[in-house]
């Protein structure tokens, strides 16, 4: 649908300040119904008899439109029943019709409903909508909430900012988020053993810095796309909206929720490698003030890798309930299972991938398995009281997570020979967080203010157990021939001195503040604190030690934005963030760690923005992140620890996502960076790379529909050549990859789509986990997939 404004899937619609105008001055932008006129898509509404102000909240919901409405105006008319399939237009006139109000555009993203004949000099108080709108807007997100927890403009945030929405997901055949960061500058996914996700943000690598809306989300798994609506990745360390760790960034995915518009989607996907897997996409509205949508997805496949297996299934039923004119209520519950073999890839030799065929398992794969049983349910309640938002977002999740394998260490010197090792680990975790913000504006003069005022509250019990591997029940090295290491050697799995046996539980209460201040037009400032109280309590089971550590955080943000033009912005900003010595995953704390300070991230950034169209934005950034208070030993005495390691990544980046023109789509971008140890740190030595930091990389995708019911997708990805591990003795070569794709509407309820991926059959090794454990890249892929929509 060509909308006339564009609402950001997600978004969440921010009240005018009280002396908002339905138009600014000079504006000579005719009514909405007129500059609508040539929208011609239709949509189908069932928008029940009801107050008005209600009425509009339904067609904000069931539309592509953002809207901004006189509250008090509003309050006192009813709507007739609007049902069918019409135009945006249309339906907007019937609701109006006989109200004495119409509608005006401020800025083409912005729609104002107001008394009709209201001149430009009139002052009264607008009324946010909240809603989140389900109509594809293509490859273009112009709003975003995960950089600054407000809806805003992706142009008026003075950071950057990369999204990948679920048409792009859907275009590529998307599996998981190691998809996802090709298309995003600055990150790319380590191999995380086989069992996770692990990306290297701006040079800092983690499994823990990912929130699903807005709440964090860190138990070490691989995340399934089936339920998201986009990922957004926020780069640069910015504990102000997060709380602890995201020192290079964060990746938070938006989640499909309930909405009033019908959906019904179902998709079914067949390819290479016995790919399997089914998806389906179920909701609608249930009267005015009720909305429901379930999505489920069931997978079985194999891989390109020998005795490769995946079944994984994920539940998610959603729920939205509209109290009234200014409250909602959403509620939702996902059981989610992934059960795999964990495949840690080939060795190396002589500082580059072995030759050993790609497809080969190393170790024994009977016994390298990955299971995670993940429950989580959240309740968001949403009130506009005149010019004020509460919103209050809790979710609950309990992991239950187990790994086992057998993987590949070092090849002898001749080649001929590569050790084996194994272990495996359980965690269980379990956490409860609650953030409550209050969203206002208030003027000073000439000056406006859009000011968050939030608080979280969090708790996360964690239990870990880590056995070692015997080989023959006796050694936990086993040495196998390089050209025939795939054993079915027994291995017994217990407890070795070193293993770890504990129980975490960490306590978090924060309380921050925001203020995104308009000064003039052209001049905007951000600035934001955050304070966390952190508390650790850390049970070693195998010594029966008790330990803790409490950190109090304080985490500052800056920006500036400057527009010389509405669709234009340039910014610089500054922000901060900390991670306490326990690390990302509570795994470890030791009568010398809890006696250190938290490492600190600073990340400096200077960058540009232009929507070049209400559907098309470019970017620009340049960076430097500092990771100080580093633990390194000390020169007088190595047995001691002091926290003088540092770390300095800095870079430059290019982005562009949106429409090029109505029938051809784009989304890709370039990052060119260098991450170096600047003070020695325990793990390496100053002057040396960081790992799996590629000095470039760039990738472009395309979709272009030639036909109304045809189209073609051709993509591209490269990876410039990078370190394995840090201590720089093995690299992985650099590739291009090129993925292709057709997409063709059989009938008017069904589509087909094939992907190709890996075009040219490359040989490349796209990540590692270590210097031993290398993942080579997949051969050519096919996927085929039908896709049902009603």
């Amino acid at each position: 649908m060509r909308s006339l404004v564009a609402l950001g899937l997600g978004g969440v619609l921010c009240a005018a300040p009280a002396h908002a105008r339905p138009g600014l001055p000079g504006d000579t932008t005719p009514a909405l119904a007129r500059v609508m006129a040539d929208t011609t898509a239709r949509i189908r509404f069932n928008i029940p008899a009801q107050p008005l102000s209600s009425a509009l909240r339904d067609f904000a919901r069931q539309s592509d439109l953002r809207l901004q409405v006189d509250a008090e105006a509003a309050a006192s008319h009813r709507a007739p029943a609007v049902s069918g399939t019409l135009t945006a237009p249309d339906a907007l006139r019937m609701l109006l019709a006989g109200t004495g109000m119409s509608a005006r555009i401020v800025d083409g993203e912005t729609a104002f409903v107001t008394r009709a004949g209201d001149g430009e000099n009139r002052t009264y108080a607008m009324t946010a909508i909240t809603v989140v709108s389900e109509r594809s807007r293509g490859y273009g997100a112009p709003r975003s909430m995960t950089a600054t927890k407000t809806d805003t403009p992706l142009r008026d945030a003075p950071q950057s900012v990369s999204v990948v929405t679920n048409q792009v997901i859907a275009d590529q055949a998307m599996q998981g988020m190691a998809d996802v960061v090709r298309y995003v500058p600055g990150v790319t996914m380590g191999q995380g053993e086989g069992h996770r996700d692990a990306p290297t943000i701006r040079g800092n690598s983690s499994t823990a810095d990912f929130f699903v809306d807005g709440v964090r989300d860190d138990v070490q798994y691989y995340r399934d796309l089936y339920n998201t609506e986009r990922v957004e990745a926020l780069k640069g360390s910015n504990a102000m909206i997060f709380g602890r760790g995201g020192g290079g960034g964060v990746i938070n995915r938006v989640t499909k929720e309930a909405q009033w518009a019908p959906t019904r989607v179902m998709t079914f996907e067949g390819g290479s490698f016995d790919h399997r897997r089914g998806m389906i996409d179920v909701g609608q509205g249930l009267g005015g003030s009720l909305a429901g949508r379930f999505n489920g997805m069931y997978e079985n496949s194999g891989g390109f890798r020998d005795r490769a297996a995946l079944e994984r299934y994920g539940v998610n039923p959603t729920a939205a309930l509209a109290i009234g004119g200014r409250t909602t209520l959403r509620a939702g519950y996902e059981f989610f299972h992934d059960d795999r073999t964990v495949d840690r890839g080939i060795p190396s030799f002589q500082g580059r991938p072995s030759r050993a065929p790609v497809t080969t398992f190393f170790g024994n794969p009977d016994l390298s398995m990955a299971r995670v049983d993940a429950h989580s349910a959240t309740a968001t309640l949403e009130h506009q009281a005149g010019g004020l938002t509460i919103r209050n977002r809790a979710r609950w999740a309990d992991y239950d997570k187990f790994y086992q394998n057998s993987y590949p260490g070092a090849v002898n010197a001749d080649g001929t020979q590569v050790s084996l090792a194994a272990y495996n680990n359980g965690t269980q975790r379990t956490n409860l967080f609650n953030q409550t913000d209050l969203l206002f504006g208030l003027n000073t003069g000439p000056v406006r203010h859009g000011l968050l005022v939030g608080a979280e509250f969090g708790r996360q019990d964690t239990h870990n157990r880590r056995e070692t591997g015997y080989y023959n029940n006796t050694a936990t090295s086993f040495a196998v021939p390089l050209n025939a290491p795939t054993v079915t050697t027994p291995i017994t799995f217990r407890q070795s001195a070193t293993d770890a046996d504990n129980r975490a539980e960490a306590t978090i209460a924060a309380v921050y503040l925001q203020d995104q201040v308009t000064v003039a037009p052209m001049l905007q400032l951000l600035g934001g604190i955050r304070m966390d109280r952190f508390d650790l309590d850390f049970h070693n089971h195998r010594t029966d030690e008790d330990l803790s550590r409490k950190d109090v955080l304080v985490s500052p943000r800056a920006g500036l934005i400057f527009k010389p033009m509405e669709s234009v912005s340039l910014y610089g900003s500054w922000s901060v963030s900390y991670l306490p010595s326990s690390g990302d995953q509570f795994s470890s704390l030791t009568a010398t760690t809890k006696t250190l300070e938290p490492e600190e991230f600073t990340n400096r950034e200077l960058g540009f923005k232009w929507d070049a169209r209400t559907n098309l934005s470019f970017t620009a950034a340049v960076y430097r992140l500092d990771r100080t208070n580093t633990s390194a030993p000390d020169p007088a005495d190595p047995s001691r620890i002091v926290q003088t390691g540092a770390q300095r990544t800095t870079g430059w980046e290019l982005g562009a996502m949106g429409n090029i023109t109505d029938a051809w789509q784009i989304v890709g971008g370039y990052a060119n960076q260098s991450a170096k140890i600047v003070s020695t740190t325990s793990a390496a030595k100053a002057g040396q790379r960081v790992a799996l930091v590629p000095e470039q990389t760039w990738s472009l995708w395309n979709r272009v529909q030639v036909a109304r019911g045809l189209g073609f997708g051709l993509g591209v990805v490269h990876q410039g050549e990078m370190f394995a591990a840090i201590d720089n003795t093995v690299t992985l070569p650099s590739f291009t990859r090129w993925d292709g794709a057709a997409y063709l509407r059989l009938t008017r309820f069904l589509s087909a789509q094939v992907n190709v991926e890996n075009l040219m059959d490359e040989r490349y090794y796209p990540t590692s986990h270590g210097n031993n454990n290398i993942m080579p890249g997949a051969s050519r892929t096919l996927r085929l997939s039908l896709t049902t929509r009603r």
